[in-house]
């Protein structure tokens, strides 16, 4: 069992994605890395640095509980952009399994969250 991320559009056909829990723990966690501090510093995730000292747009995306609630379709096109720059980086070693791993669920992220826009719909975690 793990988490999905889907369009509250009620479309079975709708495009999702998924993780284990660790793995979108990992996830996040590189997603924090790339935009320059450590997720496990921030509150909520084991650190007392608050949400306020980081500027970055994936703010609802990074500090969300896991296993419910959604993200607004303004939300959604407002971390689009930055999630495309993140997936559009040259990478060091473009050939490392983990950072295609990331980069993939980056793209998977980006197809889902473009669906809730387009449809105007909020994105689900469940």
């Amino acid at each position: 069992m793990g988490l999905m991320l889907f369009p509250e559009d009620g479309d079975e056909d709708s495009p999702d994605v998924s993780w284990s829990w660790t793995g979108f723990g990992m996830f996040r966690t590189w997603l924090a890395r790339a935009e320059g501090f450590a997720l496990d510093e921030m509150r909520g995730f084991g650190g007392q640095r608050p949400w306020t000292e980081v500027s970055t747009t994936l703010a609802p995306l990074l500090d969300h509980p896991d296993d419910h609630g959604h993200l607004t379709s303004a939300e959604c096109a407002a971390i689009l952009p930055r999630l495309g720059e993140i997936a559009e980086q040259p990478r060091k070693d473009p050939a490392d399994p983990v950072t295609e791993r990331r980069v993939a669920d980056v793209q998977e992220l980006v197809a889902v969250l473009r669906h809730c826009v387009d449809r105007d719909v909020s994105l689900v975690f469940g």
